[in-house]
């Protein structure tokens, strides 16, 4: 068997069907998937032919049907090997010399007959104990790398799963061993997960708290505060990334344009100072100059003496009013410029609000996001619990979505995204709520609907799609979904009806997709 990782062996595989040239069907992938894993190739599994045998099989005694139970089961999931030990168990609980012991002519079994509370067990194969290692490789990356002494006992306990020379006694006391000691790993993990999001959470609410005059930082510490809550998941982190990035950049330009009126509001104070000042030094200038004025008239002894004083008088009069004049209009100008940036930062503070609220919006579709579908729940629930009508909501999931944009980039999933809220929106009533849940994932909510009235409300929606095509140039794509419908039961929170709906839509997706079913 390869010693390469699951994900080496499929990259591996994907490039040799491609220098192979051959069609990337799931038998040629298996094909060459099982010949660089080292797996034995199996033969194509004869799934309709099995369920023939299993239909002739009789199942007369509770030991045959239970056993029938296990082959089917075995043959729903291809396990060979479960089919194999169905069979054997099942030989086990026919008769000898009965006429289902007797499957060619009238030769009798050869087995013994065995009580039928009798079970074969088969024993513990290689093949068994590679696939428990291989169970333990895929959950080693979610135990962290800092336990140095856990990392030890990994690497022995998957050497011996992997030697068939070790016992299965040896094996077994290993690995009781071994989920001691796992226990305790995984024990640490979920205590430091939970502390990385209580420190989160409590830097999150500092900041809130140290700038409570900032109301356009909730928009971003709510939208923070979401993302970390927990059930986590990849997909719901990135949908928070990338829209928090969009709000984050509008934040800052918003930002630096109030800065920048601040600055030209204190420039203008400071101005208005220094104005103030020259305009009370000149008048201290001139109050001086018209009291030697009057000194030299009160000494003068004739009108000769007294005109150059007048003229000199009238001269320092003429200019003290030309200069009040212009300082008057200079700061009437700053008043109103005063004004003007007031308004000005009045403005920008409603821009910061608005691009805040935008944190309650999917920027790509413009329906609400998760805090914007929290807020929503919220106000439905009470109105439900205050008149008691009904309250269903249906959880859509578009179909092949990953296929759509593998083969016409991630541009047109986006566009077709879009083309689902805008037919979604124009089918919906105005008291109808619709957010986008996570990537290809959108929630209805319907107020004074019953379950019934809510899958054919998906329905129409469904139909509706199928006469407004999705055009990706000039190319007509249909575009389907699946969904899950649950209506409010008593008690229950929105997020667990939500729960139930995601179950359904999974159900509708098991059942051959573009389906909606009722929880």
């Amino acid at each position: 068997m390869s010693d390469k990782k699951p994900f080496e062996i499929a990259r591996e595989t994907l490039k040799q069907l491609t220098a192979r040239k051959l069609a990337p069907t799931p038998l040629n992938y298996q094909s060459i998937y099982n010949e660089i894993a080292g797996i034995p190739q199996v033969p194509h599994f004869p799934m309709d032919n099995l369920r023939e045998i299993v239909r002739a099989l009789p199942a007369k005694t509770p030991g045959q049907q239970k056993q029938r139970g296990l082959l089917e089961y075995a043959i729903d999931r291809m396990n060979w090997e479960g089919v194999k030990a169905a069979l054997v168990s099942y030989g086990s609980f026919v008769p000898v010399g009965s006429a289902d012991a007797q499957p060619s002519g009238n030769a009798p079994l050869t087995s013994t007959v065995a009580s039928e509370t009798t079970m074969v067990v088969p024993a513990l194969t290689a093949e068994f104990m590679a696939q428990i290692a291989r169970l333990i490789e895929y959950v080693l990356p979610a135990l962290g790398t800092d336990d140095e002494r856990f990392k030890e006992q990994t690497t022995t306990m998957l050497k011996a799963l992997r030697d068939p020379t070790v016992d299965v006694a040896t094996q077994k006391l290993m690995l009781a061993n071994y989920s001691h000691r796992l226990s305790f790993v995984a024990e640490d993990q979920a205590e430091i997960h939970n502390s990385l999001l209580k420190l989160l959470h409590l830097v999150f609410e500092n900041i809130a708290d140290l700038s409570p005059e900032e109301q356009w930082l909730k928009g971003q510490m709510e939208a923070l505060m979401t993302a970390s809550a927990p059930p986590l998941s990849l997909r719901r982190l990135d949908d928070v990334e990338w829209r928090l990035k969009d709000v984050i950049f509008k934040q800052k330009e918003a930002k630096e344009r109030t800065v920048a009126a601040q600055n030209e509001m204190r420039d203008m104070l400071a101005s208005f100072i220094e104005r103030l000042s020259d305009m009370t030094q000149s008048t201290g200038i001139y109050h001086d100059k018209l009291e030697e004025s009057a000194r030299l008239i009160e000494q003068a002894k004739s009108m000769a003496e007294i005109a150059p004083v007048l003229k000199d008088v009238v001269g320092t009069t003429s200019r003290m009013a030309s200069e009040s004049l212009a300082t008057r209009d200079e700061l009437s100008a700053m008043r109103e410029q005063a004004t003007r940036t007031e308004a000005e930062l009045v403005k920008l503070h409603k821009e910061l609000d608005r691009v805040s609220s935008e944190a309650r919006h999917d920027s790509l579709t413009g329906t609400l996001n998760r805090k914007g579908l929290d807020e929503a729940l919220e106000r439905e629930l009470s109105t439900v619990r205050r008149k008691e009508t009904p309250l269903s909501m249906a959880l859509l999931d578009i179909d092949n979505f990953k296929k759509l944009n593998d083969s016409l980039g991630h541009s047109m999933g986006d566009n077709a995204l879009n083309h689902l809220a805008t037919v979604a929106r124009d089918c919906m009533r105005p008291q109808d709520t619709l957010a986008r849940f996570g990537g290809e994932e959108f929630v209805v909510l319907l107020p004074d609907t019953p379950l019934d009235k809510g899958i054919e409300a998906m329905t129409r929606l469904q139909r509706e799609l199928t006469k407004r095509f999705f055009l990706a140039g000039a190319e007509k794509i249909l575009i389907t979904f699946s969904a899950g419908v649950a209506q409010l039961n008593d008690g229950e929170t929105g997020m667990e009806a939500i729960r139930r709906a995601d179950q359904a839509m999974y159900l509708a997706k098991r059942a051959g997709k573009n389906r909606v079913l009722g929880a």
